[in-house]
């Protein structure tokens, strides 16, 4: 896998997990860790891409 492929497939991750806090947050009785869970795999993703960008 190439790095370009690489860094495209860390972004549908990353978009995907804004799409499901999104959805969390909207949702009375949603749980808070998850949502928080979900949180911190986005920052893991974010600092991946960024670390390989650079």
């Amino acid at each position: 896998m190439s790095l370009s492929s690489h860094l495209e497939e860390l972004r549908k991750k990353h978009a995907s997990l804004s799409e499901r806090v999104e959805a969390a947050q909207q949702h009375p009785g949603s749980d808070d860790l998850e949502i928080t869970e979900l949180k911190k795999q986005k920052l893991r993703l974010k600092e991946e891409i960024s670390r390989l960008s650079s």
